[in-house]
């Protein structure tokens, strides 16, 4: 027999698509409902606020506003909120800042029907869930690097594809300036060439590559 009540769900993703086949997935359950879903984070708080859910599964890159600004304005409103980020981005930068803004769970968008089911519940019985993969890249964050401002601007020119003559120009230093900063980048970083830097600086989220 199913239960006189169902746990309410708000989805929030700006693909309609994958919206719809989740919620398929949700309002199988006998104890589960989606109550809502929203295409942006504006649309988003309109929808929590309208709805008050019992948890919220959410994008992070969406329009208008991006998920973590969701995040924090949801649990600005209701404190007990509980909020699962639903993403394909799994950058230690971006777990840290979606779980600061008070996020409860964080899971990839290839996690399995059962397992996303089991995240959901586990959120509403109080408890926090971190997808392996992303608590993996939260661990590797632990033992960043502190970069200099001027190593970071470096890096971000870097990534934009300018060579050490343009970074230089920008940055207002000598070459020879330019090359020293990226030595200890490279260092730092654990990478002996540019293509490398670039790659491990996407992976912990110091750079993003869009």
């Amino acid at each position: 027999m199913a239960p006189a009540t169902r746990a309410t769900v708000l989805l929030v993703d700006d693909h309609a698509l994958l919206r719809t086949g989740v919620a398929n997935i949700i309002n199988q359950e006998p104890d589960l409902v989606v109550v809502a879903q929203a295409g942006d984070g504006v649309e988003a708080i309109a929808a929590y606020e309208q709805h008050h859910p019992d948890v919220t599964l959410l994008d992070l890159r969406m329009p208008l506003m991006e998920g973590v600004e969701v995040v924090r304005r949801i649990r600005e409103q209701d404190p007990s909120a509980r909020v699962i980020v639903l993403t394909t981005y799994d950058t230690d930068d971006e777990i840290q800042r979606a779980l600061k803004a008070g996020a409860k769970a964080y899971v990839l968008k290839d996690i399995s029907a059962d397992d996303l089911i089991a995240c959901i519940h586990a959120v509403l019985a109080g408890k926090t869930y971190i997808a392996p993969a992303a608590a993996a890249k939260l661990a590797e964050g632990v033992m960043r690097v502190q970069l200099t401002p001027r190593e970071m601007a470096a890096l971000r020119l870097m990534a934009d594809g300018k060579a050490n003559k343009e970074i230089a120009t920008a940055l207002d230093i000598s070459e020879r300036t330019v090359k020293t900063h990226l030595g200890h980048l490279f260092e730092k970083l654990g990478v002996t060439s540019r293509t490398e830097a670039i790659k491990v600086a996407n992976r912990r989220g110091l750079v993003r590559l869009d």
